[in-house]
């Protein structure tokens, strides 16, 4: 899950110079005005199973 906007693209950027499939997802909810956000985190990442351990190991040393 995803702190902020900034941290959801780094990892999209990486994700897609490396090739892997993916899909960012926000929690932003117009209706709400983003309140979900702010309780839930900002969003989250989507891809396949068999890339779920690269991703792991690519945003925890991006979070680093």
């Amino acid at each position: 899950m995803f702190k902020n906007e900034i941290e959801a693209m780094l990892l999209d950027e990486i994700l897609t110079e490396k090739q892997i499939p993916h899909l960012i997802r926000s929690y932003h909810d117009s209706a709400l005005n983003g309140l979900w956000q702010t309780q839930s985190g900002w969003g989250h990442v989507e891809a396949p199973e068999e890339y779920a351990e690269e991703i792991r190991k690519t945003y925890s040393q991006m979070s680093e």
